[in-house]
Formats: C-alpha cells, structure tokens, sequence
C-alpha cells in the first residue's frame, strides 16, 4: 500500500471512528457531517471523498457495530462440539451485544428508520442471520433428524425472528440486564423442549 493509500485509509477510519461515537451518544438525527468532520479534524472535501453523505457514513457504523457483534458471537460458539452448549453460548454472546451502546442505538433504535425495512433486513441477513442459521442447523441435524432443507429454512426464519424481537425488547428496556436473563431463560425453555423433541425421535417435517 503507498503512502497515499495508507493516508487515505487512516482518514476513513477516523470518519468511521467519530461517526460511530457520535451517531451512539446523539443519535442520527442530532449529529451533523460538520461535527463528524471537526471530531475526525479533516475537512468535508476528505469526507465527501468517501462517503456519498451522512446516510452513506451512517452504514459503514452500523455495518462496523454489526460485525463486531457477529465476530463476538462466533468467537463464542466456537470451541463448543455440543451443538446446545453451542446454541446457549451464542445466545447468551447475542444478548451482551445488544446491550452495548453502540447497538442499541445504531442498529435498533436508528437502524431500520435511515436504512429503510428492507435495507435494515438485508443487512441484518449478511451477519447475524448468518450466525442464527449456522446455530440452529447445528442444533436441528445433530441426531437424527432427517429435516427437509424447507423445513430447516423454516425453523431458522422463526429462531431468527424470535431472536430479533427479544434483542430489540433487550436493547429498548430501561434495565437491559434484566430483560437479557428473562430473554435467555425463556429462549433456554425453547431449546429444551427442541432438545426433548430430539431425544424422543418426534421429528416434524414440512408435511406435519
């Protein structure tokens, strides 16, 4: 990488830097390009070059925030062969990233208004559906159940929505802590009864 390049991408960084911070303290509404560009000290020609405007900065956070998340959550599934210990592990890693500042306030509570649903749902697909998908199929083919791929789309839609309501309940709850043990005791009662449907051989298919 030349000297220009590595210049370049020291600038990026330090506007990614400082919008995160900002866009979590303030919000998108009440945080301008001109603060951004004042607290990264460069001027709004070095923005403007790259980044379209305060939307098109406002995604490299939230896509930023939201790879963190999904980093923490592999790291804390990764190690564990038991697919339910697995399960446990990454929900419990889910629940503390939607505790953290930054994903309460880019992700859920500014999120889907800037991004759009659709946009907001895309981006969420790309990182922690992935992580929900990989989580649930390891729970669902770990005996022997002979699932259908239809039915494991299904069942990981469902564990993906479910996951998606408790975090953003977790994230807007004026005691977060408290709200992620309730989430991951009601969640923990959903594996069970998925683990005691494993172990008696009910398994249900999409004909049932």
């Amino acid at each position: 990488m030349t000297r220009r390049a590595r210049f370049s991408a020291s600038t990026k960084r330090a506007l990614v830097d400082v919008a995160e911070q900002l866009f979590t303290e303030h919000g998108y509404t009440a945080t301008s390009l001109d603060a951004i560009v004042a607290g990264a000290d460069v001027t709004k020609g070095a923005l403007y070059h790259h980044f379209s405007g305060k939307q098109a900065i406002f995604e490299a956070a939230f896509e930023r925030v939201e790879s963190r998340a999904t980093s923490g959550i592999s790291e804390a599934t990764d190690g564990h062969r038991d697919p339910w210990a697995k399960a446990q592990a990454g929900l419990r890693a889910f629940l503390g990233a939607v505790q953290e500042p930054a994903y309460r306030q880019i992700v859920i509570a500014d999120g889907p208004s800037v991004l759009g649903h659709e946009r907001f749902r895309e981006q969420e697909e790309r990182s922690t559906y992935a992580i929900v998908d990989e989580i649930v199929r390891s729970v669902l083919t770990s005996d022997e159940w002979d699932l259908d791929p239809e039915m494991l789309d299904t069942f990981t839609r469902i564990f993906f929505g479910a996951m998606s309501a408790a975090g953003g309940s977790v994230a807007a709850s004026e005691d977060p802590a408290a709200a992620a043990a309730r989430v991951e005791a009601a969640i923990g009662f959903i594996l069970a009864g998925l683990q005691q449907l494993l172990e008696s051989g009910a398994a249900p298919t999409s004909r049932t």
